[in-house]
């Protein structure tokens, strides 16, 4: 059941539960058309709360809860000091309203001080927020990410998400033997990060059908969870970094890691050939620069 039809669902629903609410006839067309349209004024808040995160919704409601209770309990001093009925109301009334506000905010504010774990509550603290990085195809079938997890430097949860998997299932299926080798090789470093490094991957649904090229749809996917992308592809890592996301490049940490050698600095390397030139060889660094 795709998310399309359940929104389509829920439009119907609220036609009808405004058709039925106002009667048959005319009337009962115009109650349909208001149910539908505040249906579909729904989904537009909903999509625009895309971005809210669980542990935030947690935090507000928790805050609600808290902010309902205090609200009683003032309410009950009052009652025992024999407040007049209307003054009760109005005070009552107001104070709900403060302490729901006031509560509300403060959780909100502090929801990465706890976890709010349904159906009960475990506070404990949380000083850092679990970072996400978005795996692109080229950094699969480049197969440096799985030395690269070993030595831990990457931390933080690995989403590959679907249309990736997919794309690395064609270039598998690719009659070309050289694609077909790229992508079998590409399973097999997942399946390496997974089982034998131990890191656990997830597979991210998100296709985003109104997008057509993979590397807008990373960039998108990556903006919603606020996540990183591991990639070594150049043009990539551009589009990402216009776009406000942080990208790991493969390639830029290569070079930031080569080994600094400086003029007239004495080494011993082993030549392997003779060169061009007279008195001249050719020999290899450590990370094979020539």
């Amino acid at each position: 059941m795709t998310l399309l039809f359940i929104r389509l669902l829920f439009i119907s629903g609220a036609a009808l539960i405004g058709y039925q609410t106002t009667g048959g006839d005319q009337t009962g067309l115009w109650g349909a058309l208001v149910g539908g349209v505040t249906g579909v004024i729904i989904i537009f808040l909903e999509i625009g709360m895309r971005r809210v995160s669980v542990r935030g919704l947690s935090s507000a409601v928790f805050g609600l809860i808290l902010g309902v209770i205090m609200s009683k309990l003032f309410s009950d001093v009052l009652i025992l000091l024999k407040v007049e009925p209307e003054v009760l109301s109005l005070v009552r009334t107001t104070m709900t309203l403060i302490l729901c506000y006031l509560c509300m905010v403060i959780a909100m504010r502090g929801r990465d001080e706890f976890n709010i774990i349904i159906p009960y509550v475990r506070l404990s603290r949380q000083n850092q927020i679990e970072s996400m990085i978005v795996i692109d195809t080229s950094a699969i079938i480049d197969g440096r990410i799985v030395d690269i997890c070993k030595t831990k430097f990457v931390e933080g949860k690995m989403v590959v998400p679907r249309f990736v998997l997919k794309e690395l299932q064609q270039i598998a299926d690719s009659s070309d033997p050289i694609k077909r080798q790229r992508g079998r090789r590409g399973l097999e470093v997942l399946n390496t990060i997974q089982k034998d490094i131990g890191i656990p991957i997830t597979i991210h649904e998100d296709d985003f059908p109104d997008i057509k090229e993979v590397d807008a749809k990373l960039v998108k996917l990556a903006k919603l969870l606020e996540a990183k992308i591991f990639t070594v592809d150049f043009n990539l890592n551009r589009v990402a970094a216009i776009q406000g996301v942080e990208v790991l490049n493969i390639n830029e940490l290569a070079n930031a890691i080569k080994p600094v050698v400086f003029p007239g600095e004495v080494m011993e390397i082993k030549l392997l050939k003779d060169g061009k030139e007279h008195n001249q060889a050719v020999g290899y660094l450590e990370d094979g620069t020539m």
